[in-house]
């Protein structure tokens, strides 16, 4: 008889634990990095990166004239200058700038790539999640714990874009390629190219295919509304000649803040007005007799979906030169050519871009648990748009549709660190939004008209129909909200890890 052992039962080996677990090594986690270190020095904190290199989005998109359609003095972060000349940036710019900003300040020290989230489980017990990442290179899954997790993905999809089903597709007997994944051989020089779309990504890449290839049509099925603005900001320019690029860039932020507010406050207040306005902008820059009204006038009112910005007009200028033309019809079939239009007319092509929209996929795609129970992210609600109802010590970043994506990021990233001081200040490690109003409505989180955001938005958390429960869609509001707003709100529970919970000071009696 074998006597028994005396030896405790083995423990699993602890897993690494930081303050702060990033996901995600974009414009939006590295701000957030940034924040950390500089706003709470004390925490600890690792960016898991499920890619093999930083930069998100401008890593990732590699199509001709790849650009950011906001100006980079509102694009880019608060506290790093943009000193390019051009206000309106294209993708290899904007990209170098993110990885400046991670190796200046030493976040890509704490980068992990190849390492994608596909799990994080929250133990009220522990008061902390637990994170599993599946590595690229092996196959392995790595697991971490952390005190609070971050999102900072996006809501893109990186491994597909969206292609729609074209009759006849398999006909066509040259390429047909998605620009989110654009062949680095494929030659359009001197041959006859098709850009299937109407927005920003296919207004970027008609004028710049245009430049080589025999001719580009754009095919459209609806306008979208197009304006040209300023590749360089003169302004800007003139201010950094005579100002500290500090100062000038702080101003020139707050002239085109103002200047984005202004016009979407116009496009609610007086659709019919900007529409004309618009309309007039586009007609100024095309030939005499165009039909603008067919190509350039949309069904609907101005920034129910977002203007397509082109700078210095180079998608007219392609129209003018008759390198780039414009067809506003249905496709009825592919051909071994072309396609074949509802209309019965043909376009002959030698390669066909299907610019059709992007996949969205809600916080990456990421599996969450609280103590056990599976978060159906479409039954929550987004408290102040960066966290969610009933999960605990979780935020994400979602950016304007109407403006900059970083000026939202940049105010939710100061407000987690304003919470975390908090809780450190009064002893909590554990925050958690929960809504306990009968009355409040919900609405989708994303009340925006575009087809990619339509297609997804069911499996996204929702917005409320009053605050701290809404998306504002205003940078002034948010302002006022998160950076000079208090944190202590009766809808924001702090507790022990214990779980007894107690009320901020201002909120005791």
């Amino acid at each position: 008889m074998t006597a028994p052992s005396t030896e405790p039962p083995p423990t699993a080996a602890p897993h690494e634990h930081v303050d702060v677990l990033i996901v995600g090594a974009g414009v939006s986690g590295i701000g957030c990095a940034y924040h950390l270190q500089t706003e709470q020095p004390g925490k600890t904190y690792t960016i898991l990166e499920g890619r093999e290199a930083t930069g998100g989005t401008w890593d990732l998109f590699r199509y001709p004239g790849i650009r950011s359609d906001s100006d980079l003095h509102t694009f880019g972060y608060a506290f790093k200058p943009w000193r390019d000349e051009k206000a309106i940036a294209d993708g290899p710019s904007i990209l170098r700038y993110i990885r400046e900003t991670a190796s200046e300040n030493g976040i890509d020290r704490h980068l992990r790539l190849g390492h994608r989230v596909v799990s994080a489980a929250w133990s009220s017990a522990d008061a902390r999640w637990t994170v599993e990442a599946v590595r690229s290179d092996t196959g392995e899954t790595v697991r971490l714990t952390c005190g609070w997790l971050f999102c900072a993905g996006g809501y893109y999809r990186y491994d597909e874009g969206y292609t729609p089903h074209f009759e006849g597709a398999e006909r066509f007997r040259g390429p047909i390629v998605h620009p989110q994944h654009w062949p680095e051989d494929l030659d359009c020089a001197g041959r006859r190219v098709v850009v299937i779309g109407s927005g920003a990504t296919a207004v970027t890449l008609v004028p710049a295919l245009a430049r080589s290839a025999a001719h580009v049509t754009m095919l459209q099925r609806s306008p979208s509304y197009v304006v040209s603005v300023p590749e360089r900001d003169p302004i800007a320019n003139a201010l950094r000649r005579v100002l500290p690029a500090e100062t000038a860039y702080r101003l020139t932020r707050r002239k085109n803040i103002w200047m984005q507010r202004t016009i979407y406050n116009l496009s609610r207040s007086r659709p019919r007005l900007l529409r004309r306005l618009l309309r007039a902008g586009v007609k100024r820059q095309l030939p005499p007799g165009y039909a603008v009204d067919t190509h350039f006038n949309p069904r609907y009112d101005p920034w129910d979906q977002r203007l397509c910005a082109v700078p210095d007009g180079d998608l007219f200028k392609a129209i003018r030169h008759g390198s780039a033309s414009i067809v506003t019809d249905r496709i009825d079939t592919f051909t071994e050519d072309g396609i074949r239009l509802a209309s019965g007319a043909t376009l002959p092509a030698d390669v066909i871009v299907t610019a059709t929209g992007l996949n969205l996929l809600a916080l990456g795609g990421i599996a969450l648990t609280v103590d056990g129970r599976a978060v159906d992210l479409a039954q929550t609600m987004a408290y102040k748009a960066m966290m969610l109802s009933d999960v605990p010590n979780f935020a994400f970043a979602i950016g304007y549709t109407n403006s900059s994506w970083t000026l939202k990021v940049d105010l939710v990233c100061e407000h987690l660190g304003r919470i975390l001081e908090y809780m450190d200040r009064h002893g909590h490690d554990t925050c958690v939004p929960h809504d306990d109003d009968p009355m409040i409505e919900t609405r989708p989180l994303l009340d925006f008209g575009a087809g990619y955001v339509q297609r997804a938005v069911h499996a996204f958390p929702r917005q409320g129909s009053k605050g701290p429960w809404t998306l504002a869609m205003s940078y002034a509001a948010d302002v006022e909200k998160l950076r000079r707003g208090p944190v202590e709100d009766p809808a924001l529970r702090f507790s022990h890890s214990a779980g007894v919970a107690d009320a901020p000071p201002a909120l005791a009696a």
